[in-house]
């Protein structure tokens, strides 16, 4: 493997090229790899979005169902059963959603008390 070229900082293009027992090429495959450092984190974004979050399982639902969502955080440390229903719903409307690790964590960065196990962000 060698590395071909950097584009923007923290993203990285390489290529694998596969020979055979005599030197021949015969597979060239390229690779990009983004670190998950260029990826905002969740929870930031849920923090910087707070005043167009809908908190809580049934408003989602409802608001997901009304085309009136742009993408969906789900906590995995909730009852699967609940979150399970927003993921199929947010799948089947082609609304992007993201698992998080904290109900507690999702909770404090939309700016309540309580944990929130499933957040959507208005459109």
């Amino acid at each position: 493997m060698s590395k071909r070229s950097e584009a923007p900082e923290k993203i990285i293009e390489l290529s694998l090229t596969i020979k055979d027992q005599d030197g021949n090429m015969f597979w060239v495959l390229p690779i990009i790899l983004v670190t998950l450092e260029d990826t905002p984190m969740s929870y930031e974004k849920v923090t910087r979005l707070q005043s167009e979050l809908i908190i809580g399982t049934k408003q989602t639902l409802k608001a997901i169902k009304h085309g009136a969502v742009s993408e969906v955080f789900v906590a995995d440390d909730a009852d699967r059963q609940i979150t399970q229903k927003v993921e199929n719903l947010a799948q089947e409307s082609g609304v992007p959603y993201h698992r998080v690790d904290s109900k507690r964590k999702l909770g404090a960065a939309c700016g309540i008390d309580v944990g929130a196990a499933v957040v959507a962000v208005k459109q």
